[in-house]
């Protein structure tokens, strides 16, 4: 029978305890969720991420205490294919409050994958709200996240006037789209 030193054996079993400690396991005790192993999965792109991609606003304002209004936000995917499932996540911020703006009643999302230089969009929809503030959100500014990265947020200045409440005080009247392919 063959011995190997001690010293040997030791570093052999630790090496592979550091090999397989390092490798994903299906358990979910990874820390991440489900739907982000598979945002990242690579057969479909990993997810957006904001740092990785170009920003622009635009405004279709409403002018007046119940006109509706539309803010788009356009994303250019300035490095590698990514994809996004799901919808932006957004929240209008008011002083001392956070709303959050649901989707589109209905709205179903679809995966998206962005090339390099591809763009895609989405559009916050919201009913322009009187001046008062107890029938009206007065927001300053409107944050979003992407699917598959919720820890970064971009945050945009709201000078689109105060966003109505509906009659039982509930959430704003606003609403998000999902995204959707721009360009060609």
């Amino acid at each position: 029978m063959r011995t190997f030193p001690l010293a040997l054996t030791a570093a052999v079993a630790l090496a592979s305890t550091v090999l397989l400690t390092g490798c994903g396991g299906g358990s979910g005790d990874s820390g991440g969720s489900d739907d982000d192993t598979k945002n990242a999965d690579p057969a479909n792109g990993s997810a957006c991420a904001l740092a990785g991609l170009g920003v622009e606003v635009g405004a279709g304002a409403a002018p007046a205490a119940g006109d509706t209004g539309t803010v788009t936000v356009t994303l250019t995917n300035k490095g590698a294919q990514c994809t996004l499932k799901g919808f932006p996540a957004v929240d209008l911020l008011a002083e001392g409050s956070t709303t959050k703006v649901l989707p589109e009643e209905g709205a179903q999302a679809q995966p998206l994958t962005l090339g390099s230089g591809a763009t895609t969009s989405f559009t916050i929809t919201y009913v322009r709200g009187a001046a008062d503030p107890a029938k009206s959100l007065v927001v300053r500014a409107a944050s979003f996240t992407l699917p598959g990265a919720p820890e970064e947020a971009h945050e945009l200045k709201w000078s689109y006037g105060p966003v109505a409440r509906p009659e039982d005080g509930g959430q704003a009247e606003a609403t998000v789209s999902g995204f959707e392919s721009a360009g060609d």
